[in-house]
């Protein structure tokens, strides 16, 4: 075959390699509806936090979406202050931010973040008596200002 030949030949396959290559997502293998999932576990529902945690209990499942599970917490602020458990909700939090950071959407979907926690917080705190259910929610307020400004 001539050179020319083989260079016609060859120009339009590379010419679709090249568009196949650019259009690959950043992460091959990963689940076409990561962001759906990601977003069905951050939202500020009861139901929201339900399957994330049944999700984070069973993360092998979730493998193939690449989430990032890491958690510090409650970071530097007390995750049990008082007595009241907030480490969980605050570990639903460092998800969503890991994630979110990881997807280069982050200053959009922070404050619906935020507001998850501070949602999550306010419901560990109705399972207490009228006075501590009033010192959880202070807390609960202060954790999620807290966030909201520094976060």
């Amino acid at each position: 075959m001539s050179r020319r030949l083989a260079a016609a030949l060859s120009a339009p396959f590379f010419g679709v390699s090249a568009l196949l290559v650019a259009a690959s997502p950043a992460q091959p293998g990963t689940p076409a509806d990561k962001p759906r999932v990601l977003s069905s576990w951050t939202q500020p529902s009861a139901s929201s936090y339900a399957i994330w945690a049944a999700a984070r209990g069973n993360q092998s499942q979730w493998s193939a979406y690449g989430f990032d599970w890491s958690t510090d917490y409650c970071s530097t602020s007390p995750d049990n202050p008082f007595g009241f458990p907030f480490e969980i909700s605050c570990a639903r939090h460092d998800f969503g931010y890991r994630n979110y950071k990881g997807e280069d959407t982050f200053r959009t979907d922070k404050p619906r973040l935020d507001s998850a926690l501070y949602e999550d917080l306010k419901r560990v705190c109705e399972r207490y008596s009228r006075a501590q259910k009033a010192s959880c929610r202070a807390l609960a307020w202060t954790y999620y200002q807290a966030v909201k400004k520094l976060g």
